[in-house]
């Protein structure tokens, strides 16, 4: 048995021999065919890449670090580009904000300006209704007024001449059979003149005293109603054109239905025949009742109110 081991081995040995030299001129036969087809490209990379020094990987630490640094710039960026963003949308925001704040300011001042315009042509035309109205009522005032004087001037006039008449009818019923002539005329024209020129003053401004300064106005009061229709500065008159008396020295005149007596003298300055020439009224001034001049309306002159 063990022979034929051995046998065995020694043949094996015998056809390994015999078939390697066959192997190897078979692949030298083969190889230069290989040679002669270029390399491919996928090979060409392959063996760059086999021929470049391999990097070593990097620790794990390290490349954690990166992606976490990489993460961190990304994050950075991106909150840059939306403040960016949040910024240019307030930007803009404020921009429309603006715009519409002008607008609403300028609708609102162009709605002031019409009410404005309004209320100002409203009260022109109030003022001028209101012109208007106060020029008719004092067109109808001066028309009332103008007629009153008239009727007061015919009523003065009337009366006047009743009370012309009533005097003269006084005088020829005291004296019946005696007639005043002419000279008499002229003698009693003459007693007046000087009972005037008596009272008449040298220095007036220091010589006269309202009735405030003699004491306060104590004598008869004329009725409202006649004094409306008879006295004020719209009724004048002329002393001489009603009956005229001396008495106590003192010039009376008769008007309206009463008597008056000078109680002051009258300024140096007025003209000699001013009671007869002049136009004069009779007025209440606060404190009693005085006598104006119309030639000389700053001078008044404090008088006596008698009813017979």
């Amino acid at each position: 048995m063990k022979s034929i081991g051995i046998i065995s081995t020694t043949a094996m040995a015998l056809l390994l021999g015999f078939g390697a030299p066959a192997l190897a001129r078979q692949d030298q036969q083969e190889k230069p065919k290989q040679e002669e087809h270029p390399a491919k490209p996928e090979q060409k990379h392959q063996e760059k890449q086999a021929k470049q020094p391999k990097q070593e990987p990097q620790p794990k630490q390290q490349q954690q670090d990166q992606v976490n640094s990489n993460k961190q710039q990304q994050q950075h960026a991106q909150q840059q580009a939306k403040n960016q963003q949040d910024q240019q949308q307030k930007h803009q925001q404020q921009q429309q904000a603006n715009t519409d704040k002008q607008q609403q300011q300028h609708a609102q001042q162009q709605a002031k300006s019409q009410q404005d315009q309004q209320q100002q042509q409203q009260r022109d035309n109030s003022q001028k209704q209101e012109q208007q109205i106060a020029k008719r009522q004092q067109d109808q005032q001066r028309q009332s007024q103008q007629q009153q004087q008239d009727r007061s001037a015919n009523q003065s006039q009337q009366q006047a001449r009743g009370q012309q008449q009533q005097y003269s009818e006084q005088q020829a019923h005291v004296q019946p059979v005696h007639m005043q002539s002419r000279e008499e005329q002229h003698r009693q024209q003459g007693e007046q003149q000087r009972a005037w020129q008596q009272h008449r003053a040298s220095n007036w401004q220091s010589e006269h005293r309202d009735w405030q300064q003699r004491g306060g106005y104590n004598g008869y009061r004329i009725p409202e109603d006649r004094y409306n229709g008879y006295f004020g500065s719209n009724h004048y008159f002329r002393i001489y054109s009603y009956p005229v008396v001396i008495v106590g020295g003192y010039p009376r005149f008769q008007y309206g239905g009463y008597w008056f007596s000078l109680a002051d003298s009258w300024p140096e300055y007025w003209s000699n025949n001013w009671y007869d020439d002049d136009d004069v009224y009779v007025d209440y001034s606060g404190d009693g009742y005085y006598l104006y001049n119309r030639r000389y309306p700053r001078d008044r002159i404090a008088i006596n109110v008698y009813v017979d």
